[in-house]
């Protein structure tokens, strides 16, 4: 008896300790959608694209967006992209213009609505974009808007704008620019259309009608080296009092024209190494962040959840992503998460 009782707690042991601290990974089975699109393998799938168990293949996302992928921002999202990707499963097609046209994104949305993905994710810079979107609506491809376009993705039958309210994020700007005194503010735009940036210049516009002032749009070519001394001419010849830059870019050119005019105060839209230390080290007021980490992460994972399970958020709406404020109090923390790629 003495025998048996020894076998039995050994037993009980045993299975107590291989209980304890134990993981088990469980992956769970194919699942079947009624109106899904996951489980369906189509004549137009990318080369690639892996089979999953019962004869199903993995989810298919295209993103096409209008920043080159070099950019410092849009290598953010698409960080935030391919991070959703891995941790849904999803294979995912990422196509942007090397130079920004018209044409060219027009032609890699067609391109992407060929290919039949799950969904599709696209940026909308200008109204141009607009029957393209259109047709990879009625052709049945899940779409979500990302970035720009949050005032006219409305009219094109997606599911939902992933992004920043562009109007009301110009707007919170002037109003804490002229909670510092700004009455005079400059807009620093640039030269190529964007409905997105020309919302936000309306914004400040309304901010600063608001608090007795006035505001005016200087357009410049961010890329080039003379921005700095041209965005110094224009708040000269506006005897400007505040600058609002509506990239990160044009952030930085600002405070390189101006070093030497301490009555101006500066703003910028977006972030990026160079912005943030000029935030902490007060030669920037805020930058305002869209979270475009955000942008890139949130559609892939709701479209991928979509197509597995038919479940998303309230369709039609604008899922915002901004507008977020760092200033010198939590520059900081942002420079961390700037380090990989997150802000």
């Amino acid at each position: 008896m003495r025998r048996v009782a020894l076998l039995m707690v050994s037993v009980l042991v045993g299975m107590l300790l291989a209980g304890c601290g134990s993981k088990t990974k469980v992956d769970e089975g194919p699942v079947t959608v009624a109106g899904g699109t996951a489980t369906t393998p189509s004549g137009g799938a990318e080369a690639g694209a892996p089979d999953m168990p019962g004869g199903t293949r993995a989810v298919r996302i295209a993103v096409v967006t209008h920043g080159q992928a070099s950019s410092p921002f849009w290598a953010i999202v698409r960080n935030g992209v391919e991070a959703a990707g891995r941790q849904m499963d999803a294979v995912i097609s990422y196509k942007a213009p090397d130079v920004y046209s018209l044409d060219h994104m027009v032609g890699l949305i067609d391109q992407a609505v060929v290919s039949k993905p799950d969904g599709l994710v696209v940026s909308l810079p200008e109204p141009g974009l607009a029957p393209a979107v259109r047709r990879a609506v009625k052709a049945g491809i899940p779409t979500v808007t990302i970035n720009s376009g949050s005032d006219m993705y409305k009219k094109l039958g997606v599911l939902a704008h992933v992004g920043q309210p562009e109007g009301e994020a110009g707007f919170k700007s002037g109003e804490r620019l002229a909670r510092r005194g700004v009455r005079r503010a400059l807009c620093v735009n640039l030269l190529i259309p964007n409905v997105g940036l020309d919302a936000r210049c309306a914004g400040l516009a309304r901010a600063m009608r608001a608090a007795g002032g006035r505001s005016t749009v200087v357009r410049i070519d961010d890329q080039s080296p003379s921005a700095p001394q041209e965005i110094a001419a224009a708040v000269a010849d506006d005897k400007a009092d505040g600058v609002l830059a509506m990239n990160s870019l044009s952030g930085v050119a600002a405070t390189k024209g101006l070093a030497g005019d301490s009555g101006v105060l500066i703003g910028t839209f977006d972030l990026g190494p160079d912005v943030l230390t000029a935030v902490k080290d007060g030669k920037l007021a805020f930058a305002v962040d869209q979270q475009a980490y955000l942008q890139g992460y949130l559609p892939v994972v709701l479209l991928a959840e979509r197509a597995r399970y038919g479940l998303f958020p309230a369709q039609g709406d604008v899922i915002p992503t901004g507008p977020n404020f760092v200033t010198k109090g939590n520059a900081a923390k942002a420079i961390q998460l700037s380090s990989r790629s997150i802000r």
